[in-house]
């Protein structure tokens, strides 16, 4: 008890302070007799006067003395090391923000939310927050209460969420989960208005800077990485209701902290099986995110890693069942890694039910292109062809295949194209700042090659697909439709489930399937399965951060890239019967006659 009686306390702290707070100089706080009652020192500023109305503080450096009342309590070393105050009577200017966060750890003083406090400390724009570091005193003089503003996503245009940094928020609207990549390490998601998110270049009416404002990041006041107890595990898709927090600032954006646990809707739930698809053959293309047979490599980095990830990659094909999957992102060690799929997957399902191709110019990458098929429903035409063309840093696996029993021919044409990664500084494959990331002249010339090896081999019934690398409208896409492919995502899936990827919280189709003319007749439906691109990382096989609980032998988060699957409708018959084309089934010659 400090020198007041506690009657002199309880009328000290039921005095409401003024709404104009008198400036009191540094000195006159700084002066204060230590033996008097602290809370007998009166503010020196308003924390809207701290915030002000720009971006950064007009009193930066300056000590002041501010009153208001505690919304969160984040002191923990492991936390934030410090608590969020706000003014509980606003003053009249919009712009400037009610609530300020003081750097103070419990050995400063330990605070409680609803405690009214003055806090005295330094102005400081830490890394863009505007915040008190260091505090030299924190008084406790009562209690008091602040309710949360509601605020409404998105962010009002040329407008941004400064005015209300730092203050107690809740969000009277539904919003959508558009990225966990940073849920298991940081408890970080973001959250987005108006439904999830999508790239710009992947379909058109996408608008980045209206992506930015609908998004709200949602962190979990922890500096801890990989978290023994996280937020909820959710999927992309899912709704989260009623959200309030604490709006704070760190490495480049607003972050609010909940101050009450947010509840979520399943509304993405996991599909057992792809949409199912029509036709007498199934062909899928699925990115196997580095299934390598290697240890330590791109892949797992131990048997048990292996074991997990073979358990989920054979899970997600069996759900597949195709009767031909193309396969990116597998080791190039000949057939050893692409044979040991098989083998487990055979295991499974039983002995002899998919075989594997041999490439026959798999490339120098660590990594090659993999095509297996069903031999009991399909048959090859030929031998195996690609590419020694030096635009392929992974050569096109080239197969041609009948029915069994005969029919009309369809081609596959495999791919992996050049990444959007290991960016060059300057040069036509530098980032031209366009949306397309780098090698994107690359890419396009990898897209005229395989235009030029449908056209040059007559290749019939052609169908391109795997990991373009490109989303939807994007110049490699571009280039293939207007040398007359057809996407049969864009024709069959609708829009809102077209998506195969998930990069910085957007969605869109990495992972393409592109059809000739003649065999377009053919396709009668097409698939997404959203296996992945919608799970946390968390779930996959890894082992050295993921809580253990997590993982199951399931196809869920089997990589990182959805498979998508196709049905074509192809008429039997025998040599000379194709009814759509050339003989044998095959392309009618001619501008786009493929």
């Amino acid at each position: 008890m400090h020198a007041l009686s506690r009657a002199s306390l309880a009328a000290l702290v039921a005095v409401v302070i003024p709404v104009a707070v008198p400036a009191a100089s540094a000195a006159a706080v700084n002066t204060a007799d230590p033996v008097s009652e602290p809370c007998a020192t009166p503010a020196s500023h308003r924390i809207a006067q701290v915030q002000g109305a720009g971006d950064a503080s007009p009193l930066a450096g300056q000590t002041v003395r501010v009153e208001g009342v505690v919304t969160a309590d984040f002191q923990r070393t492991d936390q934030l090391s410090g608590f969020f105050i706000q003014d509980p009577r606003p003053d009249a200017d919009p712009a400037t923000s009610e609530g300020l966060f003081a750097y103070a750890r419990e050995s400063v003083k330990d605070v409680k939310a609803g405690d009214r406090v003055l806090v005295t400390g330094t102005v400081t724009e830490f890394n863009g927050w505007t915040e008190l570091s260091p505090v030299t005193a924190v008084d406790v003089c009562g209690k008091g209460k602040v309710a949360a503003l509601p605020y409404r996503l998105p962010v009002a245009s040329g407008k941004s969420l400064e005015p209300v940094e730092n203050m107690l928020l809740t969000f009277p609207q539904p919003l959508t989960v558009s990225e966990h990549y940073n849920l298991g390490r940081y408890g970080e998601v973001t959250l987005s208005s108006q439904g999830r998110l999508f790239q710009p270049t992947d379909r058109r009416g996408v608008d980045a800077g209206l992506n930015e404002r609908r998004s709200l990041l949602v962190d979990d006041a922890s500096t801890r990485e990989n978290p023994a107890t996280l937020p909820p595990v959710v999927r992309t898709g899912d709704v989260a209701l009623g959200v309030t927090g604490v709006l704070g600032y760190g490495f480049g954006s607003y972050r609010l902290q909940p101050t009450k646990p947010i509840a979520y809707a399943n509304a993405n739930p996991r599909t057992p099986k792809p949409f199912p698809v029509i036709g007498n053959v199934k062909v899928a293309s699925f990115n196997t995110l580095n299934w390598f047979t290697t240890l330590g490599s791109r892949g797992a980095n131990n048997a048990a890693e292996q074991e997990r990830q073979l358990a989920k990659l054979v899970a997600a094909l069996k759900g597949l069942d195709a009767d031909a999957v193309a396969l990116m992102e597998v080791e190039n060690n000949g057939q050893t890694a692409l044979q040991a799929l098989v083998d487990a997957v055979n295991a499974q399902i039983g002995a002899g039910t998919y075989a594997a191709l041999a490439h026959p110019h798999p490339g120098t990458d660590a990594i090659q292109v993999g095509l297996i098929y069903k031999p009991a429903k399909l048959t090859p035409v030929g031998a195996a062809q690609a590419s020694d063309d030096p635009v392929f840093s992974r050569p096109p696996l080239i197969q041609t295949f009948r029915r069994k029993g005969g029919g009309q021919p369809f081609t596959m044409l495999v791919n992996h194209l050049k990444s959007k990664g290991s960016c060059p500084s300057e040069g036509p494959d530098a980032d031209q700042g366009d949306g397309q990331s780098c090698w994107n002249a690359t890419r396009v010339a990898q897209a005229q090659a395989l235009l030029g090896l449908i056209e040059d081999r007559d290749l019939p019934n052609p169908i391109v697909l795997g990991d373009l690398n490109a989303y939807g409208e994007e110049d490699p896409i571009g280039t293939l439709e207007a040398g007359g492919l057809t996407s049969v995502t864009k024709r069959f899936v609708p829009a809102a489930q077209r998506y195969s990827y998930l990069f910085d919280g957007l969605a869109g189709e990495l992972d393409h399937a592109l059809v000739g003319r003649q065999l377009l007749k053919r396709v009668t439906s097409a698939a997404i399965w959203h296996i992945n691109a919608d799970e946390p990382r968390i779930r996959d096989y890894n082992t050295e951060f993921n809580p253990p609980d997590l993982y199951r032998p399931d196809a869920y988060r089997s990589s990182d890239h959805d498979p998508l699957v196709i049905g074509l409708t192809l008429p039997g018959g025998g040599p000379g019967g194709g009814p759509d084309g050339g003989p044998d089934g095959g392309p009618g010659r001619g501008p786009g006659g493929r």
